[in-house]
């Protein structure tokens, strides 16, 4: 522990916090650098760290810990050692890279060429090697060769199964955006989905409702969705998405996928091209992560998982594509993929019940600009819209005009524009600012929303509208209503309840509103991390730590706590220095009470005359 913690003390306050961010420990009742060197190296928090380990790093651990059984070692011995058990010249080489790697995650300490590891460490490692862990040997072992398949299998069916399933959930994620798009989702303050706004977006993708947390979690890793505040939206980069094509969709999901496997066991997985499956593949990562444990299971658990949802696997094993996205050949897979993928559509039908027919996936851009003045009623392979009034009163209200929906559905359909649908969309676009909302006067305080019009009915209809309760309109003359609502949350409310309304600025103009609001994606919110109010505490008296003094008694007392025996370097009156094999019993009024191991009697030291302390040699 004393290595440890003088190592710890060398470290400046970044690389000290970056190598607590790679541990897990409890930081209560840590108080200086000798208590954190005693909280990492507790029993848990070894077993923590060892177990996340990939192969090359236990492998070059293990050489470690065998070979300070008898005292410290070197990096030179720790390589030798690794060529004495046979390993490759790519492992042994990096063995001093690795021992860094190692020492950064404070498993060993390493000075120079001197290797250290903490008694703690090697009471966690040692008994397990040979047992629980492969040994030195076997860790230092290439990984073992790929038996080759000669069948020529016929994976077309696998092939069109996977593309199913992926277009299944590029299709789900995509309606998830549009009605985060139309309304955010709401975060609860204990975590998840409020249960309205799950339901709502259950049902708007068509997935059963326990399947939400696992795609809204995808597209938040994919960077599609984005939190601000307490609310979800689609971010900027979710809105780029949605315009591209759905094997381009299905590839940004597909690569956020691959990003999450560590590159080496990417590598190591692709190797068995067609001969990969469900137990070969967990195969290689126990191989890789040799102390893995339960977390490597619920791991593979989870990545086989987002697999099947991808089209990556079927029926739990791996699909063709899967290779393809491990080995980094996206395009690859995507194309192989959208060869079964249902074919878009420019096309539709305009039916005379104001219903609009896609005979397949409508093309994105296509399908995001009908959205803005039709409501979806049905999304499948064949898509259904619906026009009303309130939808294109909507789409008038975002900039759109009776003349640009009529053009619009003209180069759209295959039959022509019905009657009915050209009068529906003439008479709303007549009526359309017939009802106007503002931003009241200051003289209306508190109000902060005004809605206007010129017909004294529809303002006492609005006035005793029960669906309208929420947002509190009081009239306040024959055509005039008050909100204490913004302007855009009353406009949005009488959208939302069929009326005619529009948006107008102080001096009357409409203004153009656009519900689907788009959050930009953020720079990452300050945090209050642990690991930095630790180092407040820690290093309470600058980063250099506490005096020598202080630090020499801090040693002296944690030598004392867990009974270690230590080599102490003593002035002498004439100058020179003597070294004396102490066990320390206790640190009080500056002076050191310890017993001399050697000499086997007890003996009072001040601080002031010791020079340095050092752990004692092997076997004291």
């Amino acid at each position: 522990m004393l290595e440890l913690a003088a190592r710890l003390r060398g470290l400046s306050r970044d690389s000290l916090a970056a190598a607590l961010h790679s541990r897990e420990f409890e930081p209560s009742g840590v108080r200086d650098l000798f208590d954190l060197a005693e909280a990492v190296l507790t029993p848990d928090s070894v077993d923590h760290a060892v177990g996340r380990l990939d192969r090359r790093h236990l492998a070059v651990l293990a050489a470690a810990v065998e070979l300070v059984a008898d005292g410290d070692t070197t990096a030179e011995a720790v390589r030798d050692e690794l060529v004495r058990h046979a390993a490759s010249a790519e492992l042994s080489d990096a063995a001093g890279e690795l021992l860094d790697e190692l020492s950064s995650l404070m498993l060993l300490v390493r000075i120079g060429d001197r290797v250290h590891v903490p008694a703690a460490v090697i009471a966690r490692v040692a008994p397990r090697l040979g047992a629980e862990l492969p040994t030195v040997a076997e860790l230092a072992t290439p990984a073992p060769p790929v038996l080759v398949s000669g069948d020529d299998v016929d994976r077309t069916l696998i092939d069109r199964r996977a593309a199913e399933t992926a277009y299944a959930t590029v299709a789900a994620t995509a309606e998830v955006l549009a009605a985060l798009g139309t309304q955010p989702a709401r975060e609860l303050a204990k975590g998840g989905l409020a249960l309205p706004d799950s339901k709502r977006l259950a049902e708007a993708s068509g997935i059963p409702l326990d399947a939400l947390p696992r795609l809204f979690h995808r597209a938040d890793e994919a960077g599609l969705v984005v939190r601000e505040g307490a609310y979800w939206l689609e971010s900027e980069r979710g809105a780029e998405w949605s315009l591209e094509s759905t094997s381009g969709r299905w590839r940004r999901l597909a690569e956020c996928w691959r990003d999450r496997i560590p590159e080496a066991l990417r590598e190591l997985v692709a190797r068995r091209s067609e001969s990969l499956t469900a137990s070969t593949l967990g195969d290689d990562v126990r191989w890789f992560y040799p102390a893995g444990g339960r977390w490597i299971d619920e791991g593979l658990e989870r990545l086989i998982g987002e697999a099947e949802a991808l089209g990556l696997a079927v029926a739990g094993e791996p699909a063709p594509t899967a290779l393809l996205v491990l080995a980094g050949d996206l395009d690859q897979a995507a194309a192989r993929l959208a060869a079964y993928f249902p074919a878009q559509v420019q096309q539709v039908y305009l039916q005379h019940d104001l219903s609009i027919v896609s005979p397949g996936p409508l093309e994105p851009t296509l399908d995001a600009r009908l959205r803005g003045f039709a409501d979806v009623e049905g999304r499948d392979l064949a898509s259904t819209y619906r026009v009303s009034a309130a939808s294109v009163n909507r789409g008038l209200a975002a900039g759109e005009t009776a003349q640009s929906i009529l053009e619009f559905l003209g180069g759209l359909s295959l039959t022509g524009i019905p009657q009915p649908l050209a009068y529906l969309v003439g008479e709303a676009a007549a009526r359309f600012g017939s009802l106007r909302v503002s931003l009241a006067d200051p003289a209306d305080a508190p109000a902060r929303a005004c809605v206007r019009s010129d017909d004294e009915q529809l303002v006492r209809t609005l006035a005793v509208d029960q669906s309208l309760v929420s947002i509190g309109l009081r009239q306040a003359g024959p055509h005039r209503l008050l909100s204490r609502f913004a302007p855009e949350v009353v406009f949005w409310a009488l959208s939302d309840a069929r009326y005619p309304v529009a948006a107008e600025d102080a001096s009357g103009e409409i203004i153009r509103l656009s519900r689907h609001h788009l959050a930009s994606v953020p720079e990452p919110a300050p945090k209050a991390d642990p690991i930095e109010t630790l180092l407040d505490v820690v290093l309470a008296e600058g980063e250099d730590g506490a005096t020598e003094q202080a630090w020499l008694a801090r040693q002296l007392e944690a030598a004392a706590r867990s009974k270690e025996t230590l080599t102490v370097t003593v002035r002498m009156p004439g100058g020179d220095t003597a070294d004396y094999l102490l066990a320390p019993a206790s640190v009080a009024n500056g002076r050191l009470r310890a017993r001399d191991r050697k000499a086997d009697i007890e003996r009072t030291l001040p601080l002031s005359a010791i020079a340095a302390v050092s752990p004692a040699p092997a076997g004291a």
